[in-house]
């Protein structure tokens, strides 16, 4: 039986893979606010949430553990105009199989959100890269360390085009975790414009992790 190791900065982003996976577990995980274990297809998943930006994916992955390999997923924003919400990214780089449809490129890891649809534009051109997230170097660097394969698989949560509703970045905390009461307080104060643009994101948020479950629940490595 091979163990995965998946990271994810949030727990939301497990939701689709913990629902095709199926039964699960909690799993003991020092420095994490959530983790759990699951079977399928004969191995053994450890999904661990670090939390966002690469000091919280050093924290969590400070102590070595036997893993056949580690996984960076989760959300990401598309720096291509031609993706779209729910679409797959995975890093070129990474030996993934799959019968559902994804793109293979590179990936943009930063430490901050890509909130304007102008910045996401001067990325791409200035990167060449498909999409934009904030673990997967970290989470690389780690897998390297302890000298396993890496990969690095993510769904499109928002596109291009797309102006988040928020800047995100001003709502983080001393450890760089995202304030959810803050942000919760940000769009009550603009209950007309912030509000309906946030739902809708919380939407496509939901439909790139369920996405991202079946792809799982498919693929091969």
């Amino acid at each position: 039986m091979r163990t995965w190791l998946v990271i994810a900065a949030e727990r939301r982003e497990f939701d689709g893979i913990l629902r095709r996976f199926g039964t699960s577990s909690d799993l003991e995980w020092p420095g994490v606010r959530f983790a759990r274990q699951s079977e399928w297809n004969g191995d053994r998943w450890l999904l661990v949430a670090s939390g966002p930006g690469t000091g919280l994916v050093r924290k969590a992955l400070g102590h070595r553990t036997d893993v056949s390999g580690i996984i960076s997923t989760g959300f990401c924003g598309a720096l291509d105009p031609a993706l779209r919400v729910g679409d797959i990214v995975v890093r070129g780089d990474s030996q993934v199989q799959s019968e559902m449809p994804f793109v293979r490129g590179e990936i943009l890891s930063t430490n901050r959100v890509a909130v304007r649809a102008e910045e996401k534009h001067e990325l791409r051109a200035r990167t060449g890269a498909l999409a934009i997230e904030m673990e997967a170097a970290a989470v690389a660097r780690t897998a390297a360390e302890w000298s396993v394969p890496f990969h690095c698989i993510r769904a499109v949560s928002d596109a291009a085009c797309t102006n988040l509703p928020l800047d995100f970045n001003l709502y983080r905390d001393a450890e760089g975790r995202f304030s959810r009461s803050r942000i919760a307080l940000a769009a009550m104060a603009r209950p007309f414009s912030v509000m309906p643009a946030l739902l809708e994101f919380d939407r496509d948020c939901r439909r790139a992790a369920e996405v991202l479950g079946d792809f799982f629940a498919d693929c091969r490595f």
